[in-house]
């Protein structure tokens, strides 16, 4: 395909628009690729959509080659699916509502589990039916408190989501192996690098859940790694339990006056001067740091829940978030302690908290604040805390809970070195759902003895629109784009570098050339500048520039590498040979 770009829709900009944050969403909208429509949505440009459809072609080639089907299901959506499932609530705000002319409910889909079943239900009742693998490529709504970061984080985005059918868990695997190494493949193909890490399965569901994340540090996913080869989202990293320990020889709790000690750097401070040990100066990890928050459920309810955690760690918000979903985490205001006046602020303990305690709070812990560990808390009373409080002696807190952050130098769970800490774009996501949301919608098939039995399910998604910003993230620099060439708008960005009728007339027999040769080119045959048609050569991030100009008298044109920057020249009559030997397979 021939492309020119004096008839191109096409503007490209000069000034780094004010609502791009990164560098490949500045680079996307300033080359003209995409265009802001409204808050977390965006308008796909001709050369920004050239990339998304090879994007979306190569995901559809490898999920045909591993036995997929493609359907594809309406966006809008009627609710009585998402209410059997639970789903209608459980999205919460989250959810695109809204009603037709009648008054009936529906909704904008986040993503078709409850519709593929129904689908699957609705045409097949026997075991001879499946395995099946089923997907669409559709775009999804979920109404972001906060869309940021271009395509990243938006309201409206594309995702490529199948869903596997088998009678038994040994199918489900079988069928989760064979879409993870599809994956493998599809991320393969793209050219991007990635990390599979295991991970939470949040509002989907299920047991078996990991995330394919592509290392970048402006991904809004934290993961970890360890050097033995643990990988896992933060918020899916399980913390080493120590055992208990003895504490025969521990002194009973007693309480000290702290006076002006509401947080744990005040009190270590306090400790150290009033207080001292004998054997070593106090620490944050001496103390228990009780953190209290509201939790609210879609269905209305709210009810406090106080976090316990060594003093020395934060509360990691979206590890907590995590945790306690379907409910949404908020501050405790200042009206909910006048609520609940048995928690004191700044000088909460654990002797006064938990379901079957005064205050009636659920108290969860760290997984570190085992049986006999001793601690210096809160004595829930203003300007005084408790000493020497020994866990499973003086308070049992009602369970554990993963919400402390995870440093570099952690552990990790199986014992295969310290954690790391990175950051990363999610790019896809399998789970092994289980048999949720066909218990939900009554999916079952007679099995090989003419039983009745539950499907299990899988599900898998990759953002197709995220992908295509992922690979601008990673592949941007300081002069624009840098598109790999199985998903780059052109082979050749062919410039026409001055107005002699000899160069107009070699540029276009040479892109007429290489069209007939099966490589696309883009041909800058605008009236402007080279040093205008340069940059934009740079800025739009074709893979290879070639440049038809002042060494033309020599018989020659300038072979550009966008990625590397290496510069060649090759003979005029040698050019389509050599760049049809460079850009087509």
């Amino acid at each position: 395909m021939l492309r020119r770009m004096s008839r191109l829709f096409l503007r490209t900009l000069r000034e780094d628009p004010a609502d791009a944050e990164l560098p490949g969403h500045t680079a996307l909208v300033r080359a003209g690729y995409i265009r802001r429509a409204g808050s977390g949505m965006h308008t796909w440009l001709p050369l920004g959509h050239l990339v998304y459809r090879k994007v979306e072609r190569i995901i559809q080639e490898e999920m045909d080659r591993m036995g997929a089907q493609q359907v594809h299901f309406p966006a809008l959506l009627p609710r009585e699916p998402y209410e059997a499932s639970g789903r209608w609530t459980e999205y919460g705000d989250t959810l695109f509502r809204l009603q037709d002319r009648r008054g009936n409910d529906h909704l904008l889909a986040p993503t078709h589990e409850e519709m593929f079943t129904l689908l699957v239900k609705d045409l097949y009742s026997s075991y001879k039916d499946l395995p099946l693998s089923i997907y669409q490529i559709q775009t999804k709504y979920r109404d972001e408190a906060r869309p940021r970061a271009g395509l990243l984080r938006a309201r409206e985005f594309v995702m490529k989501d199948s869903y596997s059918f088998d009678v038994d868990d040994e199918g489900l695997a079988a069928s989760y192996e064979q879409h993870r190494a599809a994956y493998i493949a599809t991320f393969d193909r793209l050219g991007l690098d990635y990390v599979i890490v295991d991970a939470m399965s949040g509002a989907m569901g299920g047991s078996r859940s990991e995330e394919f994340l592509c290392p970048t540090p402006v991904g809004e996913d934290t993961f970890v790694r360890s050097p033995g080869g643990y990988a896992a989202n933060v918020e899916a990293v399980v913390t080493p339990r120590p055992d208990p320990l003895p504490y025969d020889d521990v002194p009973p709790a007693h309480v000290e006056d702290t006076p002006d000690t509401p947080t744990i750097e005040t009190l270590v401070a306090f400790a150290n001067a009033h207080l001292p040990r004998d054997d070593r100066a106090w620490t944050a990890a001496d103390t228990l740091k009780n953190v209290v928050v509201t939790l609210s459920y879609p269905d209305g309810r709210r009810e406090p829940l106080v976090v316990g955690l060594p003093g020395d760690r934060d509360v990691d918000d979206r590890r907590l978030a995590a945790q306690v979903e379907p409910a949404v985490v908020e501050p405790f205001a200042e009206a909910d302690f006048d609520a609940h006046p048995g928690l004191v602020k700044g000088y909460m303990g654990p002797h006064a908290l938990g379901v079957d305690s005064p205050t009636g709070v659920r108290y969860l812990v760290d997984p570190r604040i085992v049986e006999g560990t001793r601690w210096v808390t809160g004595a829930n009373e203003p300007g005084r805390h408790v000493f020497d409080l020994v866990c499973g002696r003086d308070f049992t807190p009602d369970g554990t809970i993963e919400a402390a952050e995870i440093r570099d130098g952690d552990p990790a769970p199986d014992g295969s070195g310290p954690l790391e800490i990175a950051r990363g774009i999610e790019i896809g996501h399998i789970f092994q759902l289980g048999r949720k949301y066909a218990e939900a919608l009554d999916l079952r098939v007679l099995d090989e003895h003419g039983k009745l039995v539950t499907v299990t399910m899988g599900s898998y998604g990759i953002g197709v629109s995220r992908a295509v910003a992922a690979i601008a993230e990673t592949t941007v620099d300081e002069l624009g784009l840098c598109w790999p060439r199985q998903v780059a708008p052109a082979d050749v960005h062919l410039v026409v570098a001055g107005k002699d009728a000899e160069v107009v007339d070699t540029a276009e027999r040479l892109a007429t050339d290489l069209d007939v040769a099966g490589v696309d080119v883009l041909l800058d045959d605008r009236q402007a500048s080279p040093g205008v048609k340069f940059k934009d050569a740079e800025l739009l991030g074709v893979p290879t520039i070639v440049v038809v100009g002042k060494r033309l008298a020599d018989g020659v044109v300038e072979v550009r590498d966008r990625a590397t920057g290496e510069r060649s020249e090759v003979t005029v009559d040698d050019a389509v040979a050599h760049l049809a030997a460079i850009c087509v397979s």
